[in-house]
């Protein structure tokens, strides 16, 4: 006996994006307490990329699977977005949180981290003096709109995140969207009963 079961997508993809937020916390918390120089390193972010993308395809694959395994380009945008933005809002509420209240030294940390990193890719691209000390002053004014952010500013980075993350929403909606190759809903006895 078959038993079929239906899904709210609205309700799956912030479930979804809920969990995959959940990890990425994990990550993070994990890194930040073993390991925090790891942060500022590019080997760090191509693997947080890496594990982003997997994270989205296996949550894209269940959402399609829960939408009955086909879904139109239309059908898949919304719930792929609200996933990939309740995932980034979490993680970005969290990172705000965890930098004002439950950590006061993350801030601080990571803006060494990160003016130590774009010190040695400067040095290494052999800048003079004066047009090191004019890019070393431009990071250190991104660095504290990135770790210490005004309200403003807090919201102006969660909205091009947002705007980003839509563009990534349709570029994984073009990629899982799936069209239905029996349009009319025809079981297969039907079908061949039909013909």
């Amino acid at each position: 006996m078959e038993t079929s079961q239906t899904f709210n997508l609205k309700t799956e993809a912030l479930k979804n994006g809920a969990i995959w937020g959940g990890i990425n916390l994990f990550i993070f918390l994990v890194t930040w307490y073993i390991m925090p120089s790891l942060m500022s390193s590019y080997w760090y972010a191509g693997l947080s990329a890496v594990i982003g993308i997997a994270l989205a395809v296996f949550f894209c694959l269940d959402l399609r699977k829960k939408a009955g395994g086909y879904w139109s380009f239309g059908e898949a945008l919304w719930p792929i977005f609200a996933m990939f933005l309740t995932s980034m809002a979490i993680v970005f509420l969290f990172t705000v949180v965890f930098g004002k209240f439950i950590d006061p030294t993350y801030p601080v940390k990571m803006k060494e981290l990160s003016m130590a990193t774009t010190e040695k890719m400067m040095n290494s691209m052999g800048m003079s003096d004066d047009a090191l000390d004019a890019a070393m002053a431009k990071a250190a004014e991104n660095a504290d709109k990135q770790f210490t952010p005004t309200f403003g500013q807090a919201v102006q980075g969660f909205g091009i995140a947002a705007i980003m993350y839509f563009i990534g929403a349709l570029i994984f909606a073009l990629i899982f969207k799936k069209t239905n190759p029996n349009p009319w809903g025809l079981s297969e006895e039907e079908n061949v009963s039909t013909q």
